[in-house]
């Protein structure tokens, strides 16, 4: 997998994708990260990508001239699968989503800034748009992290053990049983009998039981439709 990211902030990514999990799929070849400053596609001498809008709006908007120029020298290079741009009004962005994404080859993320982007770069340019919530940030590095980390994390290899990604909260519509490690008990609080007691099938059942539990309580409409 490839993914290419545009960005006027290219200081605000780079730190996020050199560590952890995301610097070592890089490292064994899984993952291909690039990141683009958007400042180096613009004709303006003095590098501003945004303007006025037109109308009189207030706020900055970012220009098609510099998107549709580093757009089109990806694209000059190979083919891409998506084109995402992160909005505050996408579609919102949710684990089977990022299931479908990682399974991509070459994705390109758009990160927004200021007011907005020139409405035909959505028009024209870009195939998908995701929000991570209904609140608006300072820019689309941070939902474009957490888009990039979601994918990567789900390719074979990228964690140490392939399980545990899938049993993740919400994989199966549901959030993840409690968890616990050593030691058994502290300051007088055990761990449930359960998970000590070495049976497979009992301690499997447990757990779908405290997910069931935990969903239903916490976030009831993950199971509308599903009990």
């Amino acid at each position: 997998m490839r993914i290419d990211l545009i960005t006027v902030m290219p200081e605000m990514l780079e730190p996020f994708f050199n560590c952890s999990i995301l610097r070592r799929a890089q490292d064994k070849g899984l993952v291909e990260i690039a990141i683009h400053n958007l400042r180096d596609y613009t004709t303006n001498k003095h590098r501003k990508v945004d303007d006025y809008p037109f109308g009189g709006e207030a706020g900055m908007v970012m220009q098609i001239q510099p998107i549709d120029a580093c757009i089109s020298a990806l694209k000059s290079q190979r083919d891409y699968d998506e084109v995402i741009f992160t909005s505050p009004d996408g579609e919102r962005f949710d684990q089977p989503m990022a299931n479908s994404l990682s399974l991509l080859e070459n994705v390109i993320i758009l990160c927004g800034h200021y007011k907005g982007v020139d409405w035909r770069v959505r028009e024209h340019l870009v195939t998908k748009e995701i929000s991570i919530g209904d609140y608006v940030l300072t820019g689309g590095e941070l939902p474009a992290a957490v888009i990039a980390d979601a994918m990567v994390r789900l390719i074979p290899g990228a964690i140490g053990d392939e399980q545990s990604a899938l049993s993740d909260s919400f994989q199966d519509n549901l959030l993840a049983p409690p968890v616990y490690s050593r030691p058994a008990e502290y300051n007088g609080w055990r761990v449930p009998d359960i998970l000590l007691s070495g049976h497979e099938a009992k301690i499997s059942e447990w757990r779908h039981e405290q997910a069931l539990e935990r969903t239903r309580r916490l976030r009831p409409d993950l199971l509308e439709g599903n009990e």
